[in-house]
């Protein structure tokens, strides 16, 4: 697939793109709202929870323009948008003015993202390839993930926090100059457009009708769940319990971003006998362990081996969570599918937030960390049951008939 130029150039933008985004949010959004506007526990849930609100509007739209237009139209004109916004972030001095920034930022940021993860379908119908597709797509995002934080801690630590927006900025810019030359395959004419709301709603029924599909997106919400309860807090345990400077969380972050990289590299190899709602369901208790190992000590060379680790656990995750959903949705609903997950992934952010603050207060930031782990574990072991009767009665795709058969399913009956 790699040799595909529409592939590549798809890679290539997400790497580009996720460089500047990842700075700026584990370095420049958080870095200025920690460290030097020395934000509390509930102004930095503010801050997240401005974020996490624009990015489930942005989202819940997104969706339905993808699958009215294309996610390339989509992914260039929220780039285009995304840029300037950027920029605005520099002129942010206190926590109210940060909060209505970062809104801004989420409202055009969360169009990018899905776009980008409903890319693989448009790229091919075979779900070997769509496999390694949304691999590399994940691939660029982690390693983005490993140069971004660190591109953002050397900035913050010479020119300072407010640069990192500027290189937020111009990584978009790049990044939707490139998607212009992408080739997307035909797919089937889509039927009359109803209004945004009912398509919408279309999306939605579809999503939670769907047995298969149910059950990936609300597994997967317990992990954004858990990641919800991080962003509200994990700037706040290197600053008061590990005890280090704003550049340490993008130098640990980049370190978490090498076994992210691994692990997707290993995720689009799974053999299609491990391609199961059942090894999901182990990876999703697997972050119970990540988060223990993570925050349960404190010492920071521990949290950064503890980080490669618990990176390469969700890099596997991932991708395999993506393609589980794209191969159980219509090709005319991928957008929508896709917007619907990345709805739950915002507000499986959101929900902590309304309770991190309190909880930190009560019983710490450390402590507070180590019992959102128990959300991943609880999912793991409820939805165990679940998974296996859906592997006892998945369908798995098989070459096609020599002599091509009209009458045949364009796709497989899910899996």
């Amino acid at each position: 697939m790699w040799s595909d130029r529409s592939v590549r150039r798809v890679v290539l933008a997400r790497f580009i793109s996720r460089v500047g985004g990842e700075a700026a949010f584990f370095v420049g959004i958080w870095g200025k709202a920690a460290f030097d506007l020395e934000a509390t526990p509930g102004q930095l849930a503010v801050v997240m929870a401005a974020l996490g609100v624009a990015s489930l509007i942005g989202a819940s739209v997104a969706g339905v323009l993808i699958d009215r237009y294309d996610p390339r139209r989509v992914l260039i004109w929220s780039e285009v948008l995304f840029a300037p916004t950027a920029l605005a972030m520099v002129f942010t001095d206190t926590i109210p003015t940060l909060a209505v920034a970062t809104f801004m930022l989420g409202l055009v940021g969360a169009p990018v993202f899905t776009a980008i993860t409903s890319f693989a379908p448009f790229l091919t119908d075979n779900q070997d390839e769509l496999a390694r597709v949304n691999g590399l797509i994940e691939g660029a995002s982690w390693t983005a993930f490993i140069v971004g934080p660190a591109a953002g801690a050397v900035i913050a630590s010479t020119v300072g926090v407010d640069g990192i927006f500027v290189l937020d900025a111009v990584t978009s810019a790049v990044g939707a100059a490139l998607v212009v030359g992408v080739t997307l395959r035909s797919l089937p004419e889509r039927g009359e457009s109803h209004g945004g709301l009912a398509e919408l709603r279309d999306g939605l029924g579809f999503a939670y009708g769907h047995d298969r599909l149910r059950f990936y997106i609300w597994l997967g919400s317990s992990v954004w769940l858990l990641f919800g309860f991080f962003s509200a807090l994990e700037p706040l345990f290197f600053r008061d319990v590990v005890g280090v400077e704003v550049e340490t969380l993008g130098w640990v972050n980049s370190l978490i971003g090498l076994g992210l990289v691994g692990g997707t590299l290993l995720s689009s190899r799974l053999p299609v006998g491990l391609r199961t709602a059942r090894t999901l369901t182990v990876l999703v208790g697997l972050n119970a362990l990540g988060v223990v190992a993570y925050v349960g000590t404190g010492r920071l060379l521990v949290v950064m081996i503890a980080g490669v680790v618990w990176g390469a656990l969700i890099g596997v995750l991932v991708p395999l969570h993506r393609t589980l959903i794209q191969i159980n949705t219509p090709d005319d609903l991928v957008g929508r599918i896709m917007g619907v997950n990345q709805m739950h992934s915002e507000v499986g952010h959101l929900v902590p937030l309304a309770i991190a603050p309190a909880l930190a207060a009560r019983y710490g930031v450390q402590a507070t960390m180590l019992a959102s782990g128990l959300v991943a574990a609880a999912a793991a072991l409820a939805g165990w049951r679940g998974a296996t009767r859906l592997d006892r009665t998945r369908v798995v795709e098989v070459p096609a008939p020599v002599i091509p058969d009209p009458d045949a399913e364009p796709r497989a009956a899910g899996h």
